[in-house]
């Protein structure tokens, strides 16, 4: 028995395992060669490119296949109901605790950083910006990783009328059920390219950028790192046994994969395939989990919530000014929501939310390449965060469509 429980223990983990060995070898690597490590960058890249070049069809198929094949529509107006209290609930959580710990160590106390000029940030309407996060203006700007909110609106539209048409439908929906099994199993091919392919990138990563831990920003970095992996540790068990009890907790052991694939990637994209797995083995029905994980990659960023709030804080204190008051606080958090909307799930795309904070509190351009280089310095913890968190939203999206004993029923 004790034999067969640690094949079943090793079975469950092996992959985690071997991706995590690969991932600090490539650490190791970055930090022994330093910037010599960038020309490992190529082999990191061809899987990141790949995991991109598959996850916009991915997420088009698996929404419009979900929607296009539930029996009941009113299901759908549940799904997206709880789907968007787990969102706000858990956004608003955060944010109370990040504005908590900003306030009790202040992040840029006691840093100097000299102020460098940038190029001039063009303002950003409000808007503007919320348009361009839900539409395109033709169709071929549609199938892009960078339009990934609007895709996920298209995609639940088109599976809402294929489900209107009723039986003429049906052939459509099959074809996109039997398309979707094909993306995931090119996701699992891919995947054994995987322990290469992110040891790569981390060697290059750190090589290139770790270094600046060091510097100025390090007390940043010693509230937020700490910061995330307490909450991931703390909160998501606590969300988990709300979602399921006991069992639910226990599940969440299937979050590994996810988080270090979104440690090494950055992106709450890239890591879908991984977290739809993952979902699956925890016990999620199919269409909750095919329709919660794609939407929240672009929309429920938990860690995000985290980053935001600090960089504002961050500017606040360069510039001597004071962060206190409940509009500030307030706004913060709104600022902290929308810049997780238009990052739309892209390494490098907080840099859109970045000019929007630099925008909207009226900092002076210099503050751009400050606030710049907190975001990439966060992003890994923050893009984990985000990631996972959609699989322990899912779960409670099921508690409250399915009942209690959803994990039982699942996978009984």
């Amino acid at each position: 028995m004790t034999q067969l429980k640690k094949k079943n223990v090793l079975d469950n983990y092996r992959f985690s395992i071997i991706l995590i060995i690969c991932i600090v070898i490539g650490s190791i690597i970055g930090l022994v060669w330093g910037e010599g490590a960038r020309a490992l960058k190529p082999l990191g890249d061809v899987f990141i490119n790949a995991m991109f070049m598959l996850v916009v069809p991915l997420v088009f198929v698996t929404i419009s296949s979900s929607v296009s094949s539930m029996a009941d529509i009113n299901r759908l107006g549940k799904i997206i109901k709880y789907m968007l209290g787990a969102f706000i609930g858990t956004g608003i959580i955060a944010g109370i605790i990040i504005l908590t710990i900003v306030k009790l160590f202040p992040p840029a106390d006691g840093v100097n950083i000299s102020v460098t000029a940038a190029d001039s940030i063009q303002k950003l309407n409000a808007a503007d910006q919320i348009v361009k996060a839900i539409t395109v203006g033709d169709f071929p700007e549609l199938i892009s990783r960078r339009n990934m909110l609007p895709l996920i609106i298209f995609s639940a539209f088109f599976g809402i009328c294929i489900n209107l048409i009723g039986e003429k439908g049906k052939i459509i929906s099959n074809g996109l059920s039997s398309l979707a099994e094909v993306f995931l199993k090119m996701i699992d091919v891919l995947m054994y390219y995987a322990p290469i392919g992110l040891g790569a990138y981390f060697a290059s990563t750190i090589g290139e950028y770790g270094p600046q831990l060091i510097g100025a920003y390090a007390r940043s970095m010693v509230i937020y790192y700490p910061l995330c992996f307490i909450y991931f540790i703390v909160a998501f068990p606590i969300y988990a046994y709300i979602a399921g009890g006991k069992e639910g907790v226990s599940r969440l052991k299937y979050l590994l994969s996810p988080a270090v694939t979104s440690l090494a990637t950055q992106s709450s994209l890239a890591t879908l395939p991984v977290n739809l797995e993952a979902a699956e083995k925890i016990g999620v029905p199919k269409d909750i989990r095919e329709i919660v994980l794609p939407i929240g990659a672009t929309a429920h960023m938990d860690g995000t919530v985290f980053s935001t709030v600090l960089k504002i804080s961050f500017l606040f204190g360069i510039y001597n000014i004071p962060f206190t008051g409940t509009k500030t606080y307030l706004t913060a958090i709104f600022m902290a929501v929308a810049a997780g909307v238009v990052m739309s799930g892209v390494p490098g795309g907080g840099l859109i939310g970045e000019a929007l904070i630099v925008s909207m509190y009226n900092f002076p351009p210099e503050a751009f390449p400050i606030v710049a280089t907190i975001g990439y310095l966060v992003d890994p913890p923050a893009t984990m965060l985000n990631a996972t968190g959609d699989t322990v939203a899912a779960m409670i999206v099921t508690r409250f469509v399915e009942g209690k004993d959803w994990i039982s029923r699942n996978l009984g």
